[in-house]
C-alpha cells in the first residue's frame, strides 16, 4: 500500500515542480533562512507544543531538505532512493498507528517552516490531515507600520488569549471583530473546550466555503466566516452541518465576494435631481392608476420617540412622508427593537406586509443584513455610514457641513477663543463633525481652540460640567434634544453662563426630506437600478445641497450672525465653501493633503485623527459606556478598534519575555532523527 501511496505522492510532487518551473518559480520548498531580512532585527519566542495547521506549513527552516520536496511538500526523489524508503515506512506507521511524535518548526508571519519532521509533514499532507503537533519557535518581524505586519501583530495579540492559529484575515481589525461577534473580551482567555468548539466550527465552515468555490476568491476563509457570523451568529454555526452552512453561504455570497474587493463601497453623494423629479412625478401618476395597494413602509427604532431625540426625529420623518404621499404609502413604526431580538422585529415587519424597511440605528446593522439576506425581495436600508454589504444600502447625512457653520458662529462670538464640544460616540461621521467645527471656528477666530468631551465616557451632564469648570461658555452639544423629563436644552450650539443655557444655533437632520427622496427613487425604480449597476455596497451620503441637512437659528441670535449662517449655507450648497480644504494639520503635527484641495468623502468618513486646535482625544474602547461600546462594535472608526489591539499588546509585552530558541538549528542530511527511524518512533 505504501508503494502505491508513494507513487501517487511522487506524481503530485513532480506535477507541482513542473508547473512551477513553467511559471518561472522555484520548484522546491521555500527556506525560511533565505526569507528572513538580514538588515532587520527579529525577536524569537518559544510557543511550546502546539497543534500546527497543515495548510500553513509551507517550507523548511534551512536548505538541507528543501530539494527533496516540491513546493506542495510532495516528494520528488525517485522510488528507489533512501528518502523514498523512509517516506514509505512513515506512511505505513501513519496507516497502522498514526504519527504522534511532534515535529520542530519555526513560525514566521503565521506560516510554519520545519526544522525536524519534513517527511512526517509530507505524509500527513498527502493524507489530508488538518493538524500536526509541533514544538514551535515564533520569529517576530520588526514593526514597520505596513498593513501586512500590523495585521500579523493583531493576530499575535489574538493568539495570546485564544491559542487559535488557523483562522486568518486580510483586513486589520478583523481579529477584534471576531472576538466581539463571539461575545468575548479581547483579553479574555479561551478555555480548552472553547478552542475545540471553535476549531470544529471553523473546519465545518472551511469545507462549506471550499465547496462553494471560496478558494477561487482573493480573500480568506476567515474573512468569509466573519461575515457569516455577523449574519447568522456563532450558535447557529455550531448547530449547523456543512450542507446547511453551504446553503446559507449561497444566500450571502455577494457579501463574501464583496470582501475580496479593494473598493467595497460606492458613495452616492446626491440624487440626480432632474431625473428623480421627472420620474418621481410619473411614478406618482402611475401609482394612482395602477398600484393595487399602498406601499407598506416600516420604520424600526432602537428606542422610543418619547425618550430619544434621535428616534423622535426619525418619527417626525415618518409622519412627514405619510402626509406627503398620502394613500400611496402606509407607514408603521416598530419601537424598542433592542428590547428583544431586533431580527425578529424586522421579520415581524416583513410578515406584516412591509415591502420597504428603514432601520434607523447603526446598532441594528447586523439584524438588518441578516433579514435582507433571508428576504431578498424586501428593500431594507440602515441609517449608518461606511457599511460594506451588498444586501442593504445605508443612508446618512453630511452633518459636518452644519457643524462647520456652528463652529464659525461660535468662533465669531467667543472673546477668549475657548470653545467646548460634546460628542457621543467615536463612530464614522462624528470625528468629521468635531474637526469641521474646529476648522469653522478658526475661520472666524484664528486663536480658537475646541475643548472636547465625550458623553459616552462621562455622561452628558459630566461632559458639560467638565467644560463649565474650564470657564467655557460656547458649547456645541449633540444634534438632537433627548426629550427626557429632567433634560435641559443640551443640543446645538449654546451659550452657557452659570446655570443658564441658551441655544443659539442647531444643526438639523431633515429626515422627512431624506425619506421622501428615497421613496421617490424606490417608486421610479432608480434606487433599484443603482443597485443593479454596481457590484459594491451602496452608501447614500447626502448633504446640505440636497436639503437633508440644515442649520436652525434662534430668534435671539443677532443679525450679523444670522447673515453669516445664511452666507455659509448658500456657499456650501453651491460648493463654493469647502469645510475640509487642505492642508490640515493634526494634533500630532502630521500634515494632511496638499495646498487648496478638498479631502475626498472617503477621507472625511474615515477620519481617525483630530485637527491641531482640538484639545482632547478620541476615547479608548475601555473608557466607553456599555452603550458606547455596543455602538462602536458595529460602527466604530478604525482607531477605536486599533486601540483595543494596542491595549492587548501592551498587556502581552508586560508579561511576556523573549526567549532564545531551544531547538538545535543544525540540520544536515541525516539530522531529522524522527524521520531517520523510518517510523519506529511513531
Amino acid at each position: 500500500m505504501s508503494e502505491i501511496n508513494y507513487k501517487d505522492a511522487l506524481k503530485l510532487g513532480q506535477k507541482e515542480a513542473q508547473s512551477r518551473k513553467a511559471n518561472g518559480e522555484s520548484p522546491s520548498l521555500p527556506v525560511l533562512d533565505d526569507l528572513l531580512p538580514e538588515d532587520k532585527p527579529t525577536t524569537v519566542v518559544n510557543l511550546g507544543l502546539v497543534p500546527i495547521p497543515i495548510k500553513q506549513i509551507v517550507g523548511t527552516k534551512t536548505g538541507g531538505r528543501s530539494s527533496a520536496f516540491a513546493a506542495n511538500f510532495m516528494p520528488i526523489l525517485e522510488e528507489d532512493s533512501e528518502f523514498a524508503t523512509k517516506w514509505k515506512h512513515l506512511c505505513e506507521a501513519h496507516i497502522n498507528e498514526g504519527i504522534h511524535d511532534p515535529i520542530k518548526a519555526y513560525e514566521y508571519m503565521n506560516r510554519f517552516y520545519v526544522l525536524e519532521g519534513n517527511k512526517r509533514v509530507s505524509v500527513l499532507k498527502f493524507f489530508g490531515a488538518d493538524t500536526i503537533e509541533g514544538v514551535v519557535t515564533r520569529i517576530l518581524p520588526e514593526r514597520d507600520g505596513s498593513d501586512e505586519i500590523e495585521l500579523y501583530y493583531e493576530f499575535v495579540a489574538f493568539y495570546q488569549y485564544s491559542k487559535v492559529n488557523f483562522i486568518e484575515f486580510s483586513k486589520r481589525g478583523s481579529y477584534t471583530e471576531l472576538q466581539t461577534v463571539l461575545g468575548k473580551e479581547v483579553d479574555e482567555e479561551w478555555t480548552i473546550d472553547e478552542q475545540r468548539t471553535f476549531a470544529a466550527a471553523y473546519h465545518k465552515f472551511d469545507k462549506a466555503y471550499t465547496a462553494s468555490g471560496g478558494e477561487k476568491l482573493p480573500t480568506t476563509c476567515g474573512d468569509a466566516m466573519l461575515s457569516y457570523l455577523k449574519i447568522y451568529g456563532y450558535e447557529e454555526l455550531i448547530a449547523s452541518d456543512v450542507d446547511e452552512i453551504k446553503k446559507n453561504l449561497g444566500k450571502m455570497w455577494e457579501d463574501v465576494k464583496l470582501k475580496a474587493s479593494d473598493e467595497q463601497i460606492e458613495l452616492k453623494t446626491e440624487p440626480p435631481e432632474e431625473k428623480t423629479q421627472h420620474q418621481g412625478l410619473i411614478s406618482r401618476v402611475l401609482s394612482q392608476t395602477h398600484s393595487p395597494h399602498a406601499l407598506q413602509v416600516a420604520f424600526v427604532y432602537d428606542g422610543t420617540p418619547a425618550k430619544s431625540g434621535w428616534v423622535h426625529e426619525h418619527e417626525e420623518g415618518r409622519i412627514y412622508v405619510q402626509k406627503i404621499f398620502e394613500d400611496k404609502i402606509d407607514t408603521v413604526a416598530y419601537p424598542n427593537a433592542l428590547d428583544g431580538d431586533p431580527y425578529e422585529t424586522i421579520v415581524q415587519a416583513i410578515e406584516d406586509g412591509c415591502e420597504v424597511i428603514f432601520t434607523t440605528s447603526p446598532r441594528l446593522i447586523r439584524a438588518s443584513v441578516k433579514a435582507a439576506v433571508e428576504h431578498p425581495d424586501v428593500i431594507i436600508m440602515n441609517c449608518s455610514l461606511n457599511l460594506s454589504s451588498r444586501y442593504i444600502a445605508t443612508y446618512y447625512a453630511r452633518m459636518y457641513e452644519a457643524k462647520f457653520i456652528l463652529g464659525a458662529v461660535a468662533g465669531s462670538l467667543s472673546h477668549s477663543g475657548k470653545l467646548g464640544y460634546v460628542c457621543d460616540y467615536p463612530i464614522y461621521g462624528q470625528i468629521a463633525g468635531i474637526n469641521a467645527f474646529a476648522i469653522g471656528a478658526q475661520l472666524t477666530n484664528p486663536h480658537a481652540h475646541v475643548y472636547l468631551e465625550w458623553s459616552s465616557v462621562k455622561g452628558a451632564d459630566g461632559a458639560a460640567k467638565a467644560l463649565a469648570e474650564q470657564d467655557i461658555h460656547f458649547i456645541s452639544s449633540q444634534d438632537t434634544a433627548k426629550f427626557l423629563e429632567d433634560d435641559r436644552d443640551t443640543y446645538g450650539l449654546s451659550c452657557v453662563v452659570d446655570d443658564h443655557r441658551e441655544v443659539l444655533v442647531d444643526s438639523v437632520w431633515c429626515w422627512g426630506k431624506y425619506y421622501e427622496e428615497i421613496l421617490n427613487r424606490i417608486f421610479d425604480k432608480s434606487l433599484q437600478a443603482e443597485y443593479n449597476k454596481t457590484d459594491k455596497a451602496l452608501n447614500y451620503y447626502w448633504g446640505m445641497a440636497t436639503g437633508v441637512v440644515d442649520v436652525w437659528c434662534s430668534e435671539t441670535l443677532k443679525a450679523p450672525s444670522r447673515k453669516l449662517v445664511d452666507f455659509l449655507k448658500e456657499s456650501i450648497r453651491q460648493n463654493i465653501c469647502i469645510p475640509f480644504l487642505t492642508p490640515l494639520t493634526t494634533q500630532s503635527g502630521e500634515v494632511i493633503g496638499e495646498d487648496q484641495k478638498s479631502l475626498t468623502l472617503e477621507q472625511i468618513i474615515n477620519m481617525d485623527y483630530l485637527v491641531d486646535n482640538v484639545i482632547g482625544e478620541i476615547p479608548k474602547y475601555d473608557e466607553l459606556s456599555p452603550m458606547g461600546k455596543a455602538t462602536v462594535d458595529t460602527a466604530g472608526i478604525e482607531k477605536s478598534q486599533n486601540d483595543i489591539v494596542k491595549e492587548v499588546e501592551k498587556k502581552i509585552s508586560e508579561k511576556e519575555t523573549a526567549d532564545e530558541p531551544a531547538a538545535d538549528e543544525k540540520v544536515g542530511e541525516d539530522n531529522e532523527q524522527g524521520d531517520e527511524k523510518a517510523g519506529d518512533d511513531q
